[in-house]
C-alpha cells in the first residue's frame, strides 16, 4: 500500500497528443522560417563542382530571389516544408518526448548521454518517415536557380511526390535517405539533448526560471551547437537529393564522393557554406518549435489534465 503522504505522480500527456504537438509546433515554426530554408538550400547548391557561384552572400541570394521570383518566390517549397514538419518533426519530437518521460526517474530527467541517445533514435525514425517530403523540398527550393529548360516545375509537394514516383520510381522518394538519417541523428542528438541540458544548466544558476525567456535562451544555445555539428552532413544531403543522372549515371557516387568533391573544388570550409542562413533558419526554428511545444504542453497540462504543479517540460 502506498504511503498517504507520498505525493501523487503528475498525469502524463498521452503519446498521441505528444506527436500532434510536436508536428504542429514544427509546422508553426516553418511558416516563419521557410524563406531562410530556401536561401540555405540555394547557397549550398551554388558553385557545385567548381561552377561559378550564383550567390556571393546569403543577403545576395535573398535579394536575387526576391528580384527574380517575386515576394511569393521566397516561400517557394512551403507546402513541402509543412509536409516535412508534419512527418519528420511529428515523429522525432513525439518519440523523443515519449522516451524522455520513460527514462525520467522520480521526476529527474535523464543524463546528457541518455538524452543524446534518445535524440539519435528519435531523429533516425523521423528522418526515414520525412525523407520523401525532404526530397520534394530540396528540389522545389532549388528549381528557381536553374535555367528554364532544366526546371522541374513542381506545382506543390503532392505534384512533386506524384511526378517523382511516375518519372523516377518510388525509391527515388528515399534518395539520400542515408545522409538524411545521418543528419537527423546529428541534429537531434545535438538539438534535443543540448536544449534539455541548457535549460537544466540555466535554471541551476538561479538567474533563470521556467518561462519564455528561459526557453528562448536554451533554444539559441541549442541552435548554435546544432548548426555547427550538422552542416557538413546537411550539404551532402542537399547535393545528393538534388542531383540528376547524366547518361544514366548519378552525379555523385555517395557520401564520400560528395565530401571529397566539395573539399577539392570548393575548399574545406565550404562544408559550412550557408552557415548564416542555416543558423538564421535553424536558430529561430529551434526557438519557435520549442516555445510552441512548451506552451502546448503547459496549456494541455493546465486545462485538460488540471495539473498546475508542472510546466511544459522537455
Amino acid at each position: 500500500m502506498s504511503s498517504p503522504n507520498k505525493p501523487q505522480q503528475p498525469q502524463q500527456i498521452s503519446k498521441g497528443v505528444k506527436f500532434l504537438f510536436g508536428g504542429t509546433a514544427g509546422m508553426g515554426a516553418t511558416l516563419f522560417v521557410q524563406p531562410l530554408d530556401l536561401v540555405k538550400n540555394r547557397m549550398q547548391l551554388s558553385g557545385a563542382d567548381g561552377a561559378k557561384k550564383q550567390h556571393k552572400t546569403s543577403f545576395h541570394a535573398f535579394f536575387t530571389i526576391l528580384k527574380n521570383e517575386g515576394l511569393t518566390g521566397v516561400y517557394t517549397g512551403l507546402s513541402a516544408g509543412l509536409l516535412r514538419q508534419a512527418t519528420y518533426t511529428t515523429t522525432r519530437l513525439g518519440i523523443y518526448t515519449s522516451l524522455f518521460d520513460m527514462f525520467s526517474k522520480d521526476g529527474k530527467p535523464p543524463n546528457f548521454g541518455t538524452k543524446a541517445g534518445l535524440g539519435i533514435a528519435a531523429g533516425a525514425c523521423g528522418a526515414f518517415v520525412g525523407t520523401p517530403s525532404d526530397v520534394a523540398l530540396i528540389r522545389m527550393t532549388a528549381d528557381g536557380s536553374k535555367p528554364l529548360d532544366q526546371r522541374r516545375g513542381y506545382k506543390n509537394v503532392f505534384d512533386a511526390l506524384g511526378r517523382i514516383v511516375k518519372e523516377e520510381g518510388v525509391l527515388t522518394l528515399w534518395r539520400g535517405c542515408v545522409p538524411t538519417i545521418g543528419r537527423a541523428m546529428v541534429v537531434n542528438a545535438a538539438q534535443l539533448a543540448s536544449y534539455s541540458q541548457a535549460k537544466q544548466n540555466l535554471i541551476s544558476t538561479g538567474y533563470f526560471h521556467d518561462g519564455l525567456f528561459l526557453h528562448f535562451c536554451a533554444s539559441m544555445i541549442s541552435g548554435l551547437i546544432t548548426t555547427a555539428a550538422s552542416m557538413p552532413v546537411d550539404i551532402v544531403k542537399t547535393r545528393i537529393q538534388n542531383m540528376k543522372y547524366i547518361d544514366g549515371k548519378p552525379e555523385y557516387r555517395g557520401i564520400g564522393d560528395v565530401l571529397s568533391r566539395v573539399i577539392r573544388h570548393e575548399g574545406f570550409f565550404s562544408l559550412w557554406k550557408g552557415f548564416t542562413p542555416y543558423y538564421a533558419r535553424l536558430g529561430p526554428h529551434t526557438v519557435l518549435t520549442f516555445i510552441f511545444l512548451e506552451q502546448f504542453n503547459a496549456a494541455y497540462r493546465r486545462y485538460v489534465l488540471h495539473d498546475t504543479t508542472t510546466t511544459g517540460g522537455l
